[in-house]
């Protein structure tokens, strides 16, 4: 699978997780340069807390598109760190 924003792979990966219709990506997976962490969080009853990327590629400014669970519940600790994408990122195979 890939994540590309602004005609750019901002990740990849065989070993993807597909939770609620998202695809997460490992942390390994991404292309750290194109990251960063801002201040927004929102909550998920069952995922728990979840901190956004927001992605920049070529000038181009992505805001809180990519999200993840530091801390998850039990119940979701598979995505731990894992990020999925919205707002203009596309994700395909």
């Amino acid at each position: 699978m890939k994540a590309i924003f602004n005609k750019t792979v901002i990740a990849e990966s065989d070993n993807t997780i597909s939770l609620e219709g998202n695809t997460y990506f490992p942390p390994d997976s991404l292309k750290k340069e194109y990251f960063k962490e801002t201040n927004h969080h929102t909550t998920c009853p069952w995922k728990g807390v979840a901190s956004y990327y927001t992605i920049e590629v070529k000038g181009e400014i992505c805001d809180n598109a990519g999200w993840f669970y530091k801390n998850p519940t039990d119940a979701a600790k598979e995505i731990k760190d894992h990020v999925a994408f919205w707002r203009g990122v596309r994700v395909s195979q």
